[in-house]
């Protein structure tokens, strides 16, 4: 083959993202409702937009620390330490990303070596498996199950642990279940992490956007585990942020001290217009959190009692802004749900199977749409579930 066609065996081995192909019918459609999109409806907060326009007015348009702002660092630890009893050193712990998915990209090309295993918890984003693959290593699934509200245990966890194994990987509040991790549970797999001297990737982009009585649980505030987790964080979902781009990593100095090194020679530093806007946000938009998320909270109960009464088995998320209803009583796999649905009554959604193969059965919806455009949609699901649940 000319070297002009040839790709990476690491590129070629990776699958294409499993979401795009149903955001791509949809755009060929009218009259499509998406539950599909994993990003907030909402626009970001006003005074948040000022601040970042502002900055750019002021001509605020250079580089900055490769950390990024000394300022939203600070501002950053100062919420983690009010929020979850956790500090972290601004200027030896934490590193200013382009949003989440390259704080997790470059953290593990800082910390896998070609060999090393990674587990894997499923389901998951649909980036954490390519993102171990691109830094040269090994992904071990462990799968999730909906008979444990999808919350993973310590003990499925240690099966799959062997000489190789070098890290763990999780994300909780979940994307694409909405399942979160009791404290209990998440004790359990810090022993399980101390015993087997593991680092521990914790994606935790979602951590403000809880429900009920739950609380979140920073992992990195468990006795023995800021040294040994690598926290990943952001902006774009609790503050309506995506397109700014703006996410962190705290880690203990020695490993954050790699990864600022791999983030300085593949980025150099995140939007300068979106680092003041992130330090608005976390200075001054607790209640533009707070509004978002109880709007969530309402959606939330509306499509799972919704779903529920319909026929399809939706368990109670209680994290992020997705719910994962099981789609097997129709008898379709995941892929021909989404697509028929999508066809048939002009409903987009996420076959389970984009973020991992114990997804099927399962599709992912995004309660991030507006209530009038949930009960339209949940009105076509029942017109649609009539159609092909097996009674």
């Amino acid at each position: 083959m000319s070297n002009v066609h040839r790709i990476s065996q690491k590129a070629a081995n990776v699958p294409p993202s499993g979401i795009r192909r149903f955001f791509d019918i949809a755009a060929t459609m009218k009259d499509v409702i998406s539950l599909g999109i994993g990003e907030p409806d909402f626009t970001t907060p006003k005074h948040i937009l000022d601040a970042g326009c502002q900055a750019l007015m002021r001509g605020e348009t250079h580089y900055t620390s490769n950390s990024g702002i000394l300022e939203l660092r600070q501002a950053i630890s100062s919420q983690y330490e009010k929020l979850y009893g956790v500090t972290y050193d601004p200027e030896k712990e934490l590193v200013i990303t382009v949003g989440g998915s390259e704080a997790i990209q470059v953290a593990m090309l800082a910390l896998i070596d070609p060999g090393d295993e990674v587990i894997v918890v499923e389901p998951s984003f649909v980036a954490y498996k390519p993102t171990v693959v691109f830094a040269g290593g090994t992904p071990v699934v462990v799968e999730t199950r909906v008979e444990n509200d999808f919350q993973v245990t310590a003990a499925d966890i240690e099966k799959k642990i062997t000489p190789k194994t070098r890290m763990l990987f999780i994300g909780y509040p979940n994307n694409p279940t909405g399942a979160v991790m009791s404290r209990e549970r998440l004790m359990e797999l810090a022993e399980l992490a101390k015993k087997h001297d593991l680092l521990v990737m914790s994606d935790e982009l979602y951590d403000r956007l809880v429900y009920g009585t739950h609380q979140h649980v920073c992992l990195a505030s468990l006795p023995g585990m800021k040294e040994r987790t690598i926290l990943i964080g952001g902006f774009s979902k609790n503050y309506a942020m995506t397109g700014w781009r703006v996410g962190f990593i705290g880690a203990n100095p020695e490993l954050l001290s790699a990864i600022r090194k791999v983030h300085q020679y593949v980025i150099m530093s995140a939007p300068t217009m979106s680092q003041i806007a992130a330090l608005e946000a976390i200075q001054h938009g607790e209640m533009s959190v707070k509004e978002m998320h109880d709007e969530y909270d309402k959606r939330r109960q509306l499509i799972v009692s919704g779903l529920n009464r319909i026929g399809l088995p939706t368990f109670e998320p209680k994290g992020a802004f997705y719910c994962f209803p099981d789609i097997r009583p129709t008898g379709l796999t995941s892929e021909e749900f989404s697509e028929k649905l999508i066809y048939e009554e002009h409903v987009a959604a996420v076959p389970g199977t984009a973020f991992g193969a114990c997804g099927e059965g399962f599709i992912r919806m995004a309660y991030a749409n507006s209530t009038q455009n949930i009960q339209e949609a949940l009105n076509r699901i029942e017109r649609f579930a009539k159609k092909h649940i097996k009674r």
